[in-house]
């Protein structure tokens, strides 16, 4: 058993900390906010707002946050995690954000003596409340094969990608595909409408083609209902776009894909979609072709 502090309890904190707590850790959890859901009271899990009690004793300290600016407030900002966590514990950032931030922190918390891991996850909120999420991992190795045990009662696979900092690359790696896919079948079932395809006929061939991918096939049935129910919301996605762009422009690699994202995601969030899910890209691409895929 692994005395566990985790801090951001939201869509994807909730799950996660409850999977940790019913695997049997002693978790402690904290949100800026009183929280409660029915995952937490499934796990008898309470949130408190006071930080100080539950970093109390804490081997390790978890996180998953929305962004770089809430990452930078609770390490650096109001909240000073890096002058608070116990001496000797392990830090574990599950958060999706730029590289240069989790350097940033990883620098602070190792120069105070604590080791840390960059894990940002793929996977929504479904993931994280079924222990299905997949997670990618920078730092140290023999950090990492600590850490494992407790990984792996959040996710289905866990991926040790080297050095700190690789698996936050990873995974803005991996969001890049993730946008593609969400752009392309948008444009795909566009065309198919506009061309008078049934699209109940053209989802059948998504499915068993070599190019079938499980968001084609659940995002696309999706979009013919007009079902945009929130796992993750577009607003974050656009926020992994600029990311993705911010990334790859440092390192001189071309990345189209994300700045055609960006473009619809922006369209999408004007119209009023931003709380919707991250999939709601595709109703700015129906728009401007004019057509209503739902119908």
């Amino acid at each position: 058993m692994t005395k566990i502090a985790y801090l951001g309890i939201g869509t994807m904190g909730s799950g996660m900390a409850a999977n940790l707590a019913k695997a049997g850790h002693d978790v402690s959890a904290w949100n800026r906010s009183p929280k409660t859901s029915p995952v937490l009271q499934a796990a008898d899990l309470r949130v408190s707002t006071d930080l100080a009690s539950t970093l109390e004793g804490a081997e390790v300290v978890m996180y998953c946050l929305s962004d770089d600016k809430a990452v930078d407030d609770l390490v650096f900002g109001a909240h000073d995690l890096l002058n608070h966590v116990p001496a000797g514990a392990m830090v574990i950032d599950l958060s999706t954000i730029d590289p240069e931030t989790s350097a940033k922190e990883r620098a602070a918390f190792e120069a105070k003596g604590h080791a840390f891991l960059d894990a940002p996850v793929f996977g929504t909120k479904g993931e994280a409340e079924g222990a299905g999420l997949w997670i990618v991992v920078g730092g140290p190795r023999d950090v990492f094969d600590t850490a494992l045990p407790l990984f792996q009662c959040i996710s289905e696979t866990v991926h040790y990608m080297g050095e700190g900092g690789q698996g936050t690359a990873m995974k803005l790696v991996g969001n890049l595909l993730v946008a593609s896919q969400l752009q392309a079948l948008g444009e795909a079932l566009t065309l198919a409408k506009k061309a008078g395809l049934n699209l109940a006929d053209v989802q059948e061939v998504l499915d068993v083609a070599d190019f079938r991918t499980p968001i084609y096939y659940g995002v696309g049935r999706g979009a013919q209902v007009g079902d945009y129910t929130v796992n993750f919301a577009l607003k974050l996605m656009l926020k992994d776009a600029k990311l993705i762009q911010d990334f790859a422009g440092r390192l001189g690699s071309p990345v189209p894909t994300a700045a055609t994202a960006q473009k619809y995601i922006e369209e999408s969030i004007k119209d009023g979609h931003g709380e919707l899910n991250a999939s709601a890209l595709i109703l700015a691409i129906a728009k401007e072709a004019g057509v209503d895929l739902a119908q």
